[in-house]
Formats: structure tokens, sequence, C-alpha cells
């Protein structure tokens, strides 16, 4: 029983390939055709056990997966995983989440990591996707090749029935292991598979192949899509990875809204959802630019600023009424993970304090006879909203010498220069 094409197996076989393993049906029968129907370069496959600790029988199965691979003469990784149990997610998106985080910390440069999802699994993704109501992205459900990591996220099964691997494992007489969890209804993907999907095939055998191929022309049509995305984002996408508000606007509605899910992306925030798409269009997009209109969602912002959308994640707070004196001689740790150093000296002539804006300083800047509001002065040097309540103040008694590095006075500039000193802030990162 052939399951995959020859042409496959043989561009598999000249690939360094790592199968996630968790011992149970289709990552037997996966970890099988890779191994020993087709020759391979000796090293170049590998199998990785998760052991999220979830079951009773976890320590079972991972001696199972030892004895399989030391059968087969194939290198076993077992790591072990927390799973977050009040990620607010669910209990089978965070062992996912858990999963794929440990084959991406595993995975090497270049190599591939092969799962065993097959056409069932892909027609219960692509239900669960439409009763959710993902659009053409979302419904492309799973792929069968994607960038991952250091490497590529393989899937080589998804054209193949599971009635096929469980034929496949009895001609072979593979044995595996089956996860009580799979036999409870309470996970959704459970329910189709145990409820839904029988009756969908009582009335309509192919049901699962007709979802699976509706899938992969969901994805075909995805792809034409993601080009388009890619040259409308260029047009949009500044050197500083804002976007354009006047070049959004020239798109149409659903140009702009792919547009903002792709650069999200880019920005690495999470998922944009429906009602930030909408929000944005509404209020962002038509506010005036001295609104500082955002939308937040989770700890991402999107914010109009200077006639561009800026996306940004939550920093952290500064302790109410903190401040430290500081010399200097070292680099100083801010209450929000900044740190403030001083360059090209030893250290001030005397300690000084560092303390978090308050509001109403005022500061003497280079060349000018009065103070002038600290407030203004940021403006006026494009300091960013969301970063203002982030700079340090260096303070000589009630006197502001500087905002971080983005405001110096005129007594410190002369200082620095006489010094050849130089202040450098550098900004906090962000919460993850």
């Amino acid at each position: 029983m052939h399951l995959l094409p020859p042409s496959l197996l043989d561009a598999a076989n000249h690939l360094p390939v790592m199968v996630g393993f968790s011992g149970g049906l289709d990552s037997t029968v996966l970890l099988h055709l890779l191994a020993h129907t087709a020759a391979r370069a000796p090293g170049n496959l590998r199998a990785v056990h998760v052991h999220h600790g979830l079951q009773t029988q976890a320590d079972d199965w991972e001696r199972h997966c030892r004895d399989v691979c030391a059968q087969w003469n194939i290198p076993l990784q077992v790591i072990r995983v927390d799973v977050a149990r009040d990620s607010g997610e669910g209990l089978e998106a965070a062992a996912r989440n858990a999963r794929h985080t440990a084959f991406k910390a595993q995975l090497q440069q270049g190599e591939w990591l092969a799962l065993a999802h097959h056409q069932d699994d892909q027609a219960e993704t692509f239900l669960l996707r439409a009763l959710r109501g993902s659009g053409v992205d979302g419904l492309a459900a799973m792929r069968e090749l994607r960038a991952f990591g250091n490497g590529q996220l393989w899937r080589p099964l998804l054209l193949v029935s599971r009635a096929a691997l469980e034929a496949y494992a009895q001609q072979h007489q593979l044995q595996w292991i089956d996860d009580p969890s799979n036999d409870s209804d309470g996970f959704d993907r459970n329910f189709l598979r145990l409820q839904i999907m029988p009756l969908l095939r009582e009335r309509w055998p192919h049901a699962a192949a007709a979802m699976a191929r509706s899938a992969a022309l969901t994805s075909d049509a995805s792809d034409l899509l993601e080009q388009q995305d890619s040259d409308d984002l260029r047009t949009c996408l500044q050197a500083d990875n804002t976007l354009s508000i006047a070049a959004l606007k020239q798109l149409s509605d659903a140009r702009q809204a792919r547009v903002l899910r792709r650069w999200t992306r880019h920005c690495q925030l999470p998922p944009l959802p429906a009602n930030g798409v909408r929000s944005i269009h509404r209020q962002l997009l038509q506010a005036a630019d001295d609104q500082q209109a955002e939308f937040r969602w989770g700890k991402a912002r999107i914010v109009r600023w200077r006639e561009q959308l800026h996306a940004i994640t939550l920093l952290p707070e500064w302790p109410p009424g903190w401040q430290v004196q500081w010399d200097g001689r070292t680099p100083i740790s801010l209450p929000d993970g900044a740190t403030l150093s001083l360059h090209g000296t030893n250290a001030f002539d005397q300690p000084l304090t560092l303390r978090q804006r308050q509001g109403g300083e005022r500061i003497q800047l280079p060349g000018r006879v009065h103070s002038h509001a600290l407030k203004h002065c940021l403006q006026a040097a494009d300091t960013p909203p969301w970063l203002r309540p982030h700079l340090p103040l260096l303070c000589d008694g009630e006197t502001v010498l500087a905002a971080g590095d983005r405001i110096i006075s005129a007594a410190l500039q002369l200082w620095l220069q006489a010094h050849d000193a130089q202040l450098q802030w550098q900004p906090p990162d962000p919460v993850n």
C-alpha cells in the first residue's frame, strides 16, 4: 500500500526531517512511512515526543515511543512541557501551543517538521473554521507546507484518509497508543469527529474528502490574494513599519482589511479581530490626527498618530512615585525594563535623581533664554505619545536636566560636550 506518491518520498529523503511523534496511530504510520518505504541518508530522520503530562499514562506513552524508535533505529528526543491550564484559550489550544513552541525550539536550520495530520483532520479544521465565521485565509485550513521556525512545517498526509492509515498500520502490524481524551466530545474537534462527521458520512460518504478538497481550493485562492496583499502592503508600509493612512485610503475596504491583517502579522501582534478592522475603518481612518485615536485588543494597540497607523504592544507600568539616585557609573535598569546609560565618561560630578514624568515639568533648552513645557518639547521632537510616560527624567533637585536621551537641557548639554559624553536610553520591551 502506497500512501504517498514516490516523488514526494524521494524529495523528502534528501532533506533532514524531524517527525512529531506522539505514539498514536497517525504519527506511527508517518514515522514508519518515512523510515521504511524509501532509501534515506543516515542521520536525516529523527523524532521528537512532547510529554504534556496531562494524562496519567503520559510516562507509559513516552516509554512506548522510546521502544518504537529504538526498534526502528530512529533517534528520539523527549521534551517535557508545562501546559498553561488557565491561559483562557482552552486546554486543547494551550497544549497545541506548548507543543508547537517545543517543536519550533528544536527545529534546526533547513529542517522539516513532519506532522501526521490527515484528510479527516483537514475536514474537521475546515468545518470548525467555517463555524467560527472565518474568511478565505482561515478556510484554507492546514497547509501542506509552510514556513515554521528555522525550517518548514510539512503535513504529507493531508490527502490520506484515517481509514487508509488504519489499513496501512494493520498491514504492517504496527503498534500504537490511544489517547482516552479523544473519546470525550467535550472538545470542539472531538465533538465534530464523534458526533457530526458520522452523521455527514451517512448522507454524504465522501464528506471528509469534499471538505478537504474545498480547503485546498480555498488555499489556492488565498495564495492569489496573498500576492495582492504583499503588493498593497509594500505600497502602504513606511520605513519605520508604520502604515501610511493616505496610501491605505486609496484601497477598497476589502483590500484595506487584508492589508491591516497582514501588517499586524508582520509586526508580530496577535491576529486582528473582525471588530478591530471595523473600528479602524470607522474611527482611526476618519479621525483628526490630533485625536490620537486607537484600537486595543489584548495587549496590542493600533494608534493613529502623525498621519500614520502605529502597531504597538503594551509597555510595562512604573510603580507610583518611583525615583532613585544615579551617579552614571553603570547603566541603570528602569522599572519598565528600559535602561539608561552614560557613555564617554566615568560618572556625573554628583548623583542625580531619576524619576517618572508627573506632568507640568519645564526644561531650558540649549540656545533658549526661557524654559519650555516639557510636554511641548516632546511633541516638537516627534516623540510618540505612548513612549513619553516611559522617558525617565534626570533631575538635579527640581531642575529637569533630560528626558531620556530625547530632550537634553542647556546645562546638561554643556556638561556632556565638555566631557565628550552622551546619554543613551534603551526603550522597554513590550509585555508578552
